[in-house]
């Protein structure tokens, strides 16, 4: 097999937008039977937007012509702090291989073509979700668990609640 990576660009975005439904349904056990045309729009938006702008930059691996996965990036831009001086952050995304294609380095060449797209733009903070079967390939590649973050539950309305 002779994966290559290639980056996706606008004219890509039906291919994109398969292969981020593919990922949503499996990462979050979504049933084929449940619609997802209202998240598909908004991703849709997102990669027009992203994509155009700079802010997001996506990619596919090949093998030959077929394509076996997928990732991404998201860079944007945080208060800058002490161990990140730039403030400009990479969130690393959509990492998917083919199940037919797993367990043959696909996911490692496209994180380490993300990274390098990261890093090219001057990024050195690079984080990203994983699921359990992701976490050994992420060490491997050098991430680490990150301690001390919590996330909001979805339970109140905090819009409701505006102050100074």
């Amino acid at each position: 097999m002779n994966v290559t990576i290639k980056k996706a660009y606008i004219e890509n975005i039906d291919e994109l937008m398969k292969w981020r439904i593919t990922v949503l349904r499996e990462v979050f056990s979504v049933p084929l039977e449940k619609s997802l045309s209202d998240l598909e729009k908004e991703n849709r938006e997102y990669y027009l937007s992203e994509i155009e702008s700079g802010g997001h930059i996506a990619c596919f691996a090949y093998d030959g012509d077929k394509i076996i996965g997928c990732g991404g990036v998201c860079i944007y831009r945080e208060m800058p702090s002490p161990d990140n001086p730039s403030g400009k952050c990479a969130y690393l995304m959509n990492i998917f291989t083919d199940p037919n294609y797993r367990k043959n380095g696909v996911g490692k060449d496209v994180v380490e073509w993300l990274i390098a797209q990261a890093k090219s733009r001057g990024i050195t903070k690079i984080y990203l979700e994983t699921s359990s079967a992701g976490r050994a390939l992420y060490r491997n590649l050098g991430f680490e668990d990150m301690r001390d973050m919590m996330k909001l539950k979805q339970r109140r309305n905090y819009a409701d609640h505006q102050g100074n």
